[in-house]
Formats: structure tokens, sequence, C-alpha cells
């Protein structure tokens, strides 16, 4: 991680991350002043944009996170315990560690950039909950096997879901900030998340790839 630093319906699952980001509940009934500038007035997953309860930039990114989040749930539909666990060869990863690894990847980068913490600063309860699928490798190989596809999904959900809450309390000002230490070189909070996303999309192709090797097999 250092170095990267139910059966579901595809659109019942972006209606749902997208009433989060509409700000229907209470937690988004007095969005930050900033959000009030252009706002997409449809709320397709295929319109790239600015979205009601964020900021105009942080909104933008939203929509994208939301659209490679339907990419990613789309190969891993009807996939059962045994599609989830399956390990090619002894290098492979399952399906099943990729996903909690995207959720381990998203709170990261939310213990990061919305605490101000670094790897060494990790909870006990962060630790214990996401190091393993942060590594992925042996150990993710022993011992992330025996879910249903609703455990990984539960997971992937409450993660993005605090990170909407998050993204809510935030401007464009924030995001467009410059962390000149980063182990990359200079990079904004912009960028950061932009690398969530682009992480599913990596990802995305190894799924893919891993499932049409189940149904060889």
């Amino acid at each position: 991680m250092e170095n990267e630093l139910k059966s579901f319906d595809r659109r019942s699952f972006i209606k749902k991350s997208s009433m989060v980001a509409l700000g229907t509940t209470s937690l988004f009934a007095a969005p930050n002043a900033s959000c009030a500038s252009p706002i997409a007035v449809e709320d397709e997953i295929n319109i790239i944009g600015p979205k009601k309860g964020f900021s105009p930039q942080i909104g933008t990114l939203v929509s994208m996170m939301n659209w490679m989040r339907s990419v990613i749930l789309n190969p891993v539909r009807g996939l059962s315990t045994s599609d989830l666990d399956y390990i090619h060869d002894e290098d492979s990863n399952s399906i099943g560690a990729m996903l909690l690894h995207l959720a381990a990847t998203e709170r990261f980068y939310q213990i990061h950039t919305f605490e101000g913490k670094r790897w060494g600063d990790w909870s006990k309860e962060d630790r214990d909950n996401w190091s393993i699928p942060s590594g992925l490798g042996e150990r993710a190989r022993r011992t992330i096997k025996g879910n249903n596809l609703d455990y990984y999904l539960d997971k992937l959900k409450e993660v993005r879901e605090h990170t909407l809450e998050e993204f809510a309390k935030r401007d464009d000002e924030w995001l467009m900030a410059v962390d000149k230490n980063w182990s990359w070189g200079p990079t904004n909070n912009y960028c950061k998340w932009f690398h969530v996303c682009e992480h599913e999309s990596n990802h995305n192709g190894q799924i893919k790839w891993i499932r049409s090797r189940i149904q060889k097999a």
C-alpha cells in the first residue's frame, strides 16, 4: 500500500451511491456554500460533472468515482464464494481479496487526506481491518476467503459512504491543495483521489482476467 500508496443490481447500487451524493440525508442538508456553483442536472451514471451537495470539482471527481465503481462491480455479478476464493496460481490474488484491497486502498486515502495521518500513524483498528488486504500477497491468499459477495460489497459501500460524507464537508481549495512531500513528488488531493479511481480501473482488468480463467476451469 505504501507503494501505491447482495445478488446485486448495477443500477440499484449506483442509485444508492448517487442518493448519498445528492444529499438526501440530513448530513448533506446544509452543504458547503462553495457548492452553489454549476450543477449537473442529470443524475445519470454517464454524466460526468458537478454534483449537488459537493463543490464543483469534488462533484466531478465523485461522478468519475461512481462511474468507475459501476464498472468494477459488473464483472463480479453473480460470483459464488468459491469463485471469489479462486486463486489461479501461487502468485495470483483472488477476486475477493482484490475487492477488499480496493476498499483498503480507499480507506488508506481517507486516513491520509481526511485525518492527516501517514501509514505509521494508523490506529490499531485500521491496521487490524486493512493491513492484510492492503498488501495482498501470501497473507491475503491464506486469510481472505470463505466470504460471499455481499461481504465484499458491504465493505466497499461502507468505505465509499464515508468518503462521500467527508467530501461534502470540503471545497475545491482543499482538493487542489498540494502535498510537496508525497512519495512520487508534489501531488494535490485531486490527484490522490483520482488515483483511487484509476486504481480500480487497474484491478478491473485483473478481475476480468481471473473470471475468464474460472469459466475455463
